[in-house]
Parts: C-alpha cells; structure tokens; sequence
C-alpha cells in the first residue's frame, strides 16, 4: 500500500466539516476487519484507509496543527502500513474488570511468540510485534503487528483458501476463522 503523506491530511477545520460522514464510510470499512479471536482478543486488520482516520482523529483530539508533529504523526503510523505480501493489525486484549486486566496481562508475557496466521491449514506464519511494546512483567493491551505472508500465501488466500488467525500462549488459546465478509476485506487490502 502507499504509505501516507502530508498531502493526504485535512487541516482539522476541514476534517471536522465532513468528520460524520468519514466515520460512517470508516466504520463500515473497519467491520469487516475487526476479528475477534476468543473472548479476550480482537485484531483490528489496518489498511490506508483506517490509518489515515486515525491519524485525523489524532489531530483533531489533540489539536495537532505543527506540520512536524503532523509528520511524525505520519511516519508512526506508516509503520503500521502493510507492505507488499503483508498482513498488518492492532491487536487489543480486552478486559474491563481492571484488576482481572492487571492479572492477564502479566500471564500473557510472551504473546509475541504464540500469535499467527494460518492459511488453508498450512503451518503457523508468525506475527511480528512491535518490540518496543515490550515489558518483561505484562503485556501491553494494545500491540502492532505484521503478519509477512508472502506473496504465495497471498496466492493461496486469492484463490479462496481459508484463512485463521491464533493465539496458541499457555495462557490465551484461541481461534477465528475469516468468514466470507472479513475474507473480501483482506482481499481488498491484499490488492491495494
């Protein structure tokens, strides 16, 4: 996907102007995308679209109008960008309760090594995290990852082969396998 720059950026007075109908058109765009897997985890699938609306939303909440910070606020989130042959996500571990949030987090050190893609019932392609998220006590509940499938993986997903996102950690087992909604929506972003 091309990554994004300056001149994809509304000032936030414009922005605002059309902010309910960009949400509207984003939320229907990140549905499809949002993959629960298991009662504990969601992986948000990003693409240009869904990066750029939350960078406007981080200018507009934070009355970013510095064109530096602007750019750094671009470049951060271009990192998420997915390349050629690539997955890429946010992965939120969810709990209200904040004391039993407290607990799994600090059971789920080491996710990093147990989240994957598998496809067509292929072996496990790994995620690769943010390192920089990284604790060695808890986990953070929110991460950035890339899944580098490949280009024949890629193949393979385009010729309708099934695709299932898991987390095998001693603590956090769990499965979700694309329907045929989500599967579209990887297929869109495959080709972007």
């Amino acid at each position: 996907m091309k990554p994004l720059s300056a001149a994809d950026i509304r000032s936030n007075r414009d922005y605002e102007l059309s902010r309910d109908e960009v949400r509207r058109r984003i939320l229907a765009v990140k549905a499809p995308r949002r993959i629960h897997v298991g009662s504990e985890a969601t992986l948000l699938l990003e693409n240009r679209q869904t990066l750029l609306y939350q960078i406007q939303e981080i200018l507009r909440i934070e009355r970013i109008e510095d064109p530096r910070a602007i750019r750094h606020e671009i470049d951060t989130y271009n990192e998420l960008m997915p390349g050629s042959g690539e997955l890429s996500g946010t992965l939120l571990l969810e709990y209200e309760d904040a004391d039993v949030r407290n607990r799994r987090l600090a059971e789920l050190v080491g996710i990093e090594k147990y989240l994957g893609v598998v496809i067509a019932g292929a072996e496990s392609l790994a995620a690769v995290f943010d390192l920089r998220q990284m604790d060695a006590a808890r986990v953070s509940a929110v991460h950035y990852v890339k899944f580098p499938i490949g280009q024949a993986a890629a193949d393979a997903i385009h010729g309708g082969a099934s695709v299932e996102f898991r987390i095998d950690h001693p603590a956090l087992k769990a499965r979700a396998v694309l329907d045929a909604s989500q599967h579209a929506a990887l297929l869109e972003d495959l080709d972007a």
